[in-house]
């Protein structure tokens, strides 16, 4: 007899829903936009190459997934939507690690990259609310290790969404995206705190590395007015899958990346926004986890304090209860202290039976033990 699969738990809130959505229509344009336009260098196929990794990779984790936990895989049931809805983050991951990345014309180094992101997703998980959600965010994990494992690779060069605007025009690109993406992540992913802190964080590492290292400042802030820079901000570090969602979380994330960054660019590691964003989110996995061992541990002692407390409290009603009915049993026949213990009375001589002691009225009559000898009552007998 096969286990009852139990149904699949929605993957994400409405709300997130809907920012996958824009997110992924946002990133779909702009590949339209810069393969047609802006003057994107890898070849026109790539894209394609890049979402049909993405989908097969993430349909069938889901499908060795949803064998493994018991449930029906999350794409099914919602006819072609909810496999469009399923596919969203694929999509935006694929779209991703193809953009920002530049290998050359060796297309498999992109191709593995685009695994290793949506693959990821199923392997660096950790504890959230009960349930095991992934921590590292998957387009900047997957290029960071495309980045690390093979050093002849580069990001995107930086006129790679300006190459073909002139006449002020190569303002505007930057300006549409930090609109859209201020409206996306201010009213859906709810991560402007987030914002907040990254950007003051990268002007703030920006000044101090310029006054302890006396590199110019105005170059370090000359980064922000950038696409790259501006596109990471809006649609890479605002993950909502893999940042916090509390006022305080964001902000230590955001100015922990922007921390990061400064001392990895003050040690002349290049590339420093990927593999600083890769480390927080380590961070941050390893928080959880330790967040969730300490939680357990405590619940795991409380349960043991509540058992024993239980037991002790049992153990004393029980002593009580024996002690209280051993009293009731004993004091029926218990005579008070200093009363007249009352045997029956012996026989004087005359024949009269007067007591050796008299019982006080109402105190307990004692009866003579087993053992003693029946008292036998002389009667005079006629000659």
């Amino acid at each position: 007899m096969s286990a009852t699969k139990t149904a699949a738990a929605p993957r994400h809130n409405p709300k997130v829903t809907t920012a996958l959505r824009r997110f992924a229509i946002s990133i779909s344009v702009l590949n339209i936009f810069g393969y047609t336009v802006l003057g994107f260098e890898q070849p026109w196929t790539w894209p394609f190459i890049a979402l049909a990794t993405a989908y097969t990779v993430e349909i069938v984790l889901e499908l060795f997934g949803a064998r493994a936990e018991g449930r029906a895989p999350r794409f099914a049931g919602g006819g072609f939507k909810g496999l469009v809805e399923f596919l969203f983050p694929a999509h935006i991951t694929a779209l991703a690690v193809n953009m920002l990345t530049y290998v050359n014309d060796l297309v498999w180094v992109m191709v593995f990259g685009v695994i290793v992101a949506v693959g990821t997703k199923w392997v660096l998980r950790a504890p959230v609310k009960g349930r095991l959600r992934h921590f590292m965010n998957p387009s900047n994990f997957g290029i960071a290790v495309i980045l690390l494992l093979f050093p002849w690779a580069s990001i995107a060069p930086p006129y790679h969404f300006t190459e073909y605007l002139d006449g002020g025009f190569d303002w505007l690109v930057p300006a549409i995206i930090i609109v859209l993406g201020t409206m996306l992540n201010a009213k859906l992913t709810e991560r402007m705190w987030l914002i907040f802190a990254w950007v003051g964080g990268f002007a703030l590492q920006a000044i101090v590395r310029g006054l302890l290292f006396d590199t110019s400042i105005l170059a370090g802030l000359a980064m922000m007015s950038g696409v790259a820079f501006v596109l990471f901000t809006n649609y890479m570090i605002t993950d909502p899958g893999t940042t916090p969602s509390t006022k305080w979380g964001q902000i230590a994330f955001g100015g922990g990346v922007a921390a990061l960054y400064g001392v990895l660019t003050a040690m002349s590691v290049a590339y420093g926004l990927f593999f600083a964003t890769a480390l927080v989110c380590a961070v941050r996995g390893a928080f959880l986890w330790t967040a969730d061992i300490v939680s357990r541990k405590r619940a795991e002692e409380a349960l043991a304090l509540a058992a024993v407390t239980r037991s002790v409290t049992e153990a004393d009603a029980a002593a009580e209860t024996a002690e209280t009915a051993e009293t009731a049993g004993t004091a029926a026949c218990a005579c008070p202290p200093g009363a007249c213990a009352c045997p029956a009375p012996a026989a004087s001589g005359s024949g009269s039976a007067t007591s050796a002691c008299a019982c006080p009225e109402g105190a307990c009559a004692c009866p003579a033990p087993a053992s003693a000898e029946a008292e036998t009552k002389k009667i005079p007998v006629p000659a």
